[in-house]
């Protein structure tokens, strides 16, 4: 409304007050009739309630003598403690009436809530307005200041049960259905042994456990997140009400359940250090992978999702939210921990490198996402025994891959290897090497400690070829620890197996078995990941190696039938005659000789086709063509009666050598 330029201008703040003093007085009047009924008196306590919240009397206000004024003053303090008497009243019963009542307020409906939390609210900010003015226990307000404590208590105990309430009622169900794990309870590895497995047992039994990221990095609800501001607003009053402890301590302890029922869905049992060390192993492999799973669904869906909730009821980043996480997740994460830190002290079997490499290699990963969620000093211990868990697992893989090259010096053997053929101890080596190429970077991380030196003096063969092998192809200093510490190990085998091949009687025995496991040694470093670390150098190394034992075999086993089909020594004493008789006891010599090689070497084994195939040809071309050369230059001398074999016979034996099946010669032309 204008007013009028005749009239005086009243100050807006002075009309406002005379407004408020006016309207306290006629409250004051309405208040002392006691016909009232009990909407109106809630009316009019409502109406005292605000008009005292827009100005409470102070007793130090200032500017105001005579007699007049002071006796104004005393009405209206007496007025403002009426009215904030009446206000008390209404909002205890606002907040009693529900002490009376066992249903959940925040299960009636929102206007329910809205109204508790405003009475509550409003009992707050009276006691802000009543601590503000000092009061000492012979004021009236005292009392009423000791009456507002007792109401606000009341209300923050059952907002802390309704905040506690609705935590639980609206938990959303864990089920993570978009990963899947399956793992065998049988693990083909044999702890005891180190040489029990063949080549498809080994990958099978190697293959590494993944879950794709995609399915790992993913929040979810764990909190119906329609209830997330009803969370939000009750955590603000009680932090408000300085109930900060109250609340916190309410959260950590539903979510701190919360976390233990996700670890009970992910299979995770609470094992402490003891129960790990005595586990067999086939039991103890299968939780192994699963904590490798577990832990990466844990981590990056659960905690971060966890986090995420916390940051939505107390404020992204503030620190009663890192707090309320850390406690609620504490107990969960070190329980898995846990698990990793057993499998760290516990036997160092070679066995058990590669399930060991995988949690190294799961909890490096996820270090960066431990570290972001476990930040400042709250989360530091927390991050410390995350970082400690690691460096214990880094150091568990050195010292068991140091263990897995002193098992490879020493296996002893007593009896040969059947058949010459590929020993289990050399398959088994190759194949962990190959499979340790898909840790090459944690390997080459956890192993560059160890002396380069101590390394290259590991080797039992300090040849030339051996000292070239560890210097290719560049100094020492120019190749990785994972490649000093793999050569190191091919150099122990092989010393190994050239202490096993002194086991068979045979000479040429010995060197087959030589010849077979170095083919197999270059082959697999060849077709494989392997032929980056050792190097081309390294291979041919061991191709000229193998070829050499193939030409001492063949010396040591056909050397001395061979000569048997030479001039020398057939001739009569003192004349160029050939002796019929000698040139006959050659030739029955020779096929004696022959079919002793044939009924012992078909036994023997060389596993390679192509390898098996290029001795056989090799052996062919120098017995079947000495054996023709030796008729077409005595043919005349010969009937058919001394031939039991003709060079297509002998030819044809030789395909039965090398089967790992012994077989005896029939003479199908014996005459």
């Amino acid at each position: 409304m204008a007013v009028e330029e005749s009239e005086p201008v009243i100050p807006e703040l002075e009309r406002e007050e005379n407004l408020i003093a006016a309207a306290r007085h006629i409250v004051k009047a309405l208040g002392s009739n006691k016909n009232l009924t009990t909407d109106a008196k809630k009316i009019l306590a409502d109406l005292g309630s605000k008009l005292s919240s827009m100005s409470i009397p102070s007793e130090m206000e200032e500017g105001k003598e005579g007699e007049e004024d002071e006796e104004e003053e005393e009405e209206e303090e007496e007025g403002g403690v009426n009215a904030t008497e009446d206000r008390i009243n209404v909002i205890q019963e606002k907040i009693m009436r529900w002490e009376e009542d066992q249903s959940m307020i925040w299960d009636l409906g929102p206007e329910e809530a809205s109204e508790y939390l405003n009475a509550a609210n409003e009992a707050r900010r009276l006691i802000e307005k009543l601590e503000s003015f000092n009061l000492s226990k012979d004021d009236q307000e005292y009392k009423l200041l000791q009456r507002a404590y007792s109401v606000l208590q009341t209300a923050m105990a059952r907002l802390e049960e309704e905040f506690r309430n609705l935590l639980i009622q609206n938990r959303q169900p864990f089920e993570p259905e978009y990963v899947s794990f399956r793992s065998s309870e049988e693990d083909p590895v044999d702890e005891n042994s180190i040489v029990s497995l063949g080549d498809e047992s080994v990958e099978e039994s190697l293959q590494r456990d993944s879950v794709s990221r995609a399915a790992e990095e993913h929040i979810i609800d764990l909190v119906h997140p329609g209830v997330i501001p009803d969370l939000r607003c009750i955590a603000n009053l009680l932090f408000a009400a300085n109930y900060v402890q109250e609340c916190s301590h309410a959260y950590t302890i539903v979510r701190r359940d919360a976390l233990d029922e996700c670890l009970f869905i992910l299979e995770m049992e609470r094992l402490s250090i003891e129960d790990v060390l005595k586990m067999e192993w086939g039991t103890l492999n299968s939780k192994i992978k699963r904590w490798i799973w577990a832990l990466k669904i844990f981590v990056r869906v659960y905690l971060a999702s966890e986090r995420w909730l916390s940051d939505q009821i107390f404020g992204e980043g503030e620190p009663v939210s890192i707090a309320c996480f850390v406690d609620a997740s504490k107990a969960s994460i070190l329980q898995l921990l846990n698990f990793g830190e057993a499998m760290s002290i516990g036997p160092h079997k070679p066995e058990k490198l590669f399930r060991i490499l995988d949690m190294y290699e799961v909890l490096a990963d996820l270090m960066p996402d431990l570290d972001s969620l476990y930040l400042d000093d709250v989360g530091s211990s927390v991050r410390i025994e995350c970082h400690e868990v690691l460096k214990r697992l880094g150091d568990c893989v050195r010292v068991t891959f140091i263990e897995f090259e002193n098992a490879i010096a020493a296996n002893a053997s007593t009896n040969p290897f059947i058949g010459g053929g590929i020993h289990p101890l050399t398959r088994y080596v190759m194949n962990y090497l190959r499979t340790l190429t898909d840790y090459s970077e944690s390997l080459n991380l956890l192993l560059k400690d160890r002396d380069e030196e101590d390394a290259i003096s590991l080797s039992p063969d300090m040849s030339p070829g051996t000292e070239e092998d560890s210097k290719s192809p560049g100094s020492p200093s120019g190749v990785s620890s994972m490649t000093l510490h793999f050569r190191s190990v091919a150099s122990v085998l092989e010393s190994n197996l050239e202490e096993k091949s002194l086991l068979y009687k045979e000479v040429p025995l010995q060197h087959l078995f030589l010849m077979n496991n170095l083919h197999y040694m270059a082959e697999k470093v060849k077709g494989s990941e392997l032929r980056l670390i050792y190097g081309d150098e390294w291979i041919r190394k061991r191709n000229w190696k193998f070829q050499q034992h193939a030409m001492k075999y063949e010396r040591a086993s056909w050397s001395s039938i061979l000569n048997l089909l030479k001039d020398e020594g057939i001739h009569v004493p003192g004349t160029t005659s050939i002796s019929k008789t000698l040139l006959r006891e050659r030739l029955r010599s020779f096929y004696l000789g022959f079919e002793d090689v044939y009924r012992i070497q078909t036994a023997w084994l060389i596993p390679d086709v192509q390898l098996r195939e290029d001795l056989r040809i090799s052996i062919s071309l120098k017995v079947i063509q000495a054996y023709r050369t030796f008729f077409g230059r005595h043919n005349c001398h010969l009937n058919d009666k001394y031939i039991k074999y003709n060079a297509d016979d002998l030819e044809n034996y030789l395909l039965d050598f090398f089967e790992g099946s012994q077989k005896c010669l029939q003479n199908p032309h014996r005459r």
